[in-house]
């Protein structure tokens, strides 16, 4: 049997009450697994209507702790609100970021090889002229010009799904790897870092090799990633 709840302060109640309810779930008072009380009873317990009720249901449900089943309430799903796959890159170790970098990117390289248009060719031949012409600029400049080609080669894949895995994870790998650059001095001697090796995968893209595209971006991008791990 629970213990009734003191009634809301003023607005916003609908936030209120999601709170108070997730309170009562964190701390297994209404525990994963089991059902809610009813609309009519929590809206009595917290003070508000049945609309801010609702309201705040549907708000638990969003965040991935509550679902509803019809004709039998609604379950706890959950006792922590879903972390969302932004949220959860930001707070990654870049290494292990890299490892998952590594298998969208090259298999990506791959399909671009073997799927690139003439348009896709000018974008990629544009983006790998820019980073070299960004060899010239600061660090942060340098690095939008690098994930600028890489973008441009997984587009070349044509496969929206892995576009979308790349969005997510550019503001996360560009935040790190301005930072990156500049504590391992990676363009003390060589202001356009690696451009070999971009132009080497350029090439690959052009001529529809499909391996060598996909072994020329494992081996840079684990360069990096084994750098991680050993400074």
């Amino acid at each position: 049997m629970t213990t009734p709840l003191p009634p809301l302060r003023p607005s916003p109640l609908a936030q209120q009450a999601a709170e108070r309810i997730e309170q009562q779930i964190r701390t297994a008072v209404w525990p994963v697994g089991g059902r809610l009380p009813g609309e009519v009873t929590l809206a009595k317990e917290l003070g508000v209507g049945r609309s801010t009720v609702r309201e705040a249901l549907r708000t638990l449900a969003a965040a991935g702790m509550v679902q509803s089943r019809q004709g039998a309430g609604v379950f706890v799903t959950a006792d922590r609100p879903a972390e969302d796959w932004p949220s959860r890159l930001r707070r990654a170790e870049l290494a292990h970021v890299y490892e998952v970098r590594t298998m969208v990117e090259v298999q990506a390289s791959r399909l671009a090889a073997l799927r690139r248009t003439e348009a896709d060719l000018l974008a990629v031949d544009a983006a790998l002229a820019a980073r070299q012409a960004a060899g010239e600029g600061d660090d942060a400049a340098f690095v939008d010009a690098d994930i600028a080609l890489h973008t441009a080669i997984v587009a070349a894949a044509h496969n929206p799904v892995l576009d979308d895995l790349f969005a997510q994870f550019a503001p996360v790998l560009r935040e790190h790897l301005v930072a990156l650059v500049g504590v391992f001095e990676l363009r003390a001697m060589d202001r356009n870092h690696g451009y070999a090796a971009h132009a080497e995968l350029v090439r690959a893209v052009h001529e529809g090799d499909a391996e060598r595209a996909g072994r020329v971006l494992a081996a840079e991008l684990e360069a990096t990633r084994a750098r991680l791990l050993t400074d």
